[in-house]
């Protein structure tokens, strides 16, 4: 058990899961998005839905969505400075039999693409992003994570795995995701350390089944 689980985040209160964790959600939904957003709908779900004016956590994910940390004294006036720097946000509730109580859907919408995320704060200022365009994950934000779409096709997983070997890069967990046989996945690779994002262009050229992959780090912007 670390100190951090124990005394709980660094962060502008007044809750850890709907104001810190709510930020790191709304940091994570960015990062998977890869782009200062524009425009998103939020869906609250449970408690975040319930009592999302008093924790916050409707500033908290604003926050997060412009790239703002827990600890960061701006978080407060989140949805000011969202409005200010042009991003268009709105908030709706929904109940969905089964949500975590503490969870939110993420709609971005650009210019010529769409993308829906769904993550909750699982306590303490943890969070976990749940489905990204309807492929389950298990994606933390903690360690360093690669996320592939692909092709459900025999090697692609070793690919991956023998060329994270060859670079010296030890994969920490993986989780894998698929609609079908055959058909489209997706697959989460948490790393024990940092990779420069160089490594990630080479990295898509190792099948040609992939379509798409992109690196989140622990901390700081998509590489």
């Amino acid at each position: 058990m670390s100190l951090l689980d124990i005394i709980g985040p660094v962060m502008v209160g007044p809750s850890s899961s709907h104001t810190a964790g709510a930020v790191r959600l709304g940091w994570l939904a960015r990062q998977c998005w890869g782009e200062p957003p524009k425009e998103v709908d939020l869906f609250l779900r449970g408690s975040f839905a319930a009592t999302y004016w008093g924790h916050g956590t409707d500033r908290a994910l604003a926050a997060g969505l412009q790239g703002l940390s827990p600890d960061d004294p701006r978080v407060p006036e989140a949805l000011d400075l969202a409005r200010d720097s042009g991003l268009a946000f709105r908030f709706h509730g929904e109940e969905i039999d089964g949500a975590h109580p503490n969870s939110v859907r993420f709609h971005f919408i650009g210019q010529d693409r769409e993308m829906e995320i769904v993550g909750a704060s699982i306590g303490g200022g943890s969070v976990r992003i749940q489905s990204l365009d309807g492929f389950c994950l298990n994606l933390s934000g903690e360690l360093e994570s690669l996320v592939t779409f692909h092709r459900d096709l025999p090697g692609v997983v070793a690919a991956v795995a023998g060329e994270l070997a060859r670079l010296g890069v030890n994969i920490a967990t993986m989780n894998l995701h698929r609609g079908g046989r055959g058909e489209r996945a997706a697959m989460v690779i948490e790393l024990d350390k940092r990779i420069d994002g160089s490594i990630v262009d080479d990295l898509r050229s190792v099948h040609p089944a992939l379509e798409r992959m992109f690196l989140i780090p622990a901390g700081g912007d998509v590489r």
